[in-house]
Formats: structure tokens, C-alpha cells, sequence
């Protein structure tokens, strides 16, 4: 997990040219472990900018050398906030996804944002215009 947080981090840096600070870690979902002495493969991208926050998504893969196979460990979304010299928030660059897989997962991004928002008790249920759409029929 301290390399994931590393790898999100260096994507989320790069996206803004900032420095940026870890703000949330989402659940991380362990499909198969990664055994002392395999590799480990990360990949991070930032899925979605919002004022100061981005969502980085990122993809765990083990690789076994001796048995020359590569298998999925996990996957996770992290936030990082772009700061200023100062530590304090500041605007990030706007992202636009180019093709189906990052539209699915920029459109995705709204929601697991205002979910995080709701749990973090940052967000009221009802202000979640997002999350209502999955669930409630006008």
C-alpha cells in the first residue's frame, strides 16, 4: 500500500506540477497477494481533476518469474489535493479523457467522490444529485 500511495501520488503530481498531499485512500480490493520474492507492477492514473482534488486510479499486478506468469492483485482509488507553498489547497488543471475507458472512469469519478464526501461527512445524502440519479426516478 506505501508503494500505491507513492505511484498515485507521482500521477497526481504530474497531472498539476505541484506537490501534492494524500486525502483519501478508497477501498482497496485484494484479489490475489503479491509473494516475497515476485514483482510487484503498479499503474496509476488520475481518472478526474476537480478544484483542488483529483482521483487517481490505480492497478496491482504480481509477477511470478519463476513460473514466467503475471496475475491482477488488487485495485484501489486514492484523492490527493494539489497544494501551494504554503500547504493550502490550490486549483488543478482540468482533465479530459479521450477514450471509453477513461470516459467510464471520469463519469465514474463524480460518484465515488460524492460517496466519499457523504462518508467522510463532508456531504449530506440529499445534496448527492449524483448518487440520487442511480436511485431514485423522478
Amino acid at each position: 500500500m506505501y508503494w500505491m500511495d507513492i505511484a498515485a501520488g507521482i500521477a497526481a503530481g504530474k497531472h498539476c506540477n505541484t506537490p501534492v498531499v494524500t486525502a483519501s485512500v478508497d477501498n482497496i480490493s485484494f484479489q490475489s497477494p503479491i509473494k516475497l520474492g515476485n514483482v510487484v507492477h503498479i499503474e496509476a492514473r488520475v481518472t478526474r481533476a476537480f478544484n483542488t482534488s483529483m482521483e487517481v486510479y490505480l492497478k496491482v499486478w504480481g509477477e511470478d518469474n519463476t513460473h514466467q506468469y503475471r496475475y491482477k492483485s488488487n485495485e484501489a482509488y486514492y484523492t490527493f489535493v494539489a497544494i501551494d507553498p504554503n500547504g493550502n489547497p490550490r486549483p488543478v488543471p482540468q482533465l479530459e479523457p479521450v477514450n471509453d475507458e477513461e470516459k467510464k472512469l471520469f463519469d465514474g469519478a463524480l460518484r465515488r467522490r460524492q460517496l466519499r464526501l457523504i462518508l467522510g461527512g463532508k456531504m449530506k445524502p440529499d445534496e448527492a444529485a449524483e448518487l440520487k440519479a442511480l436511485f431514485v426516478k423522478d
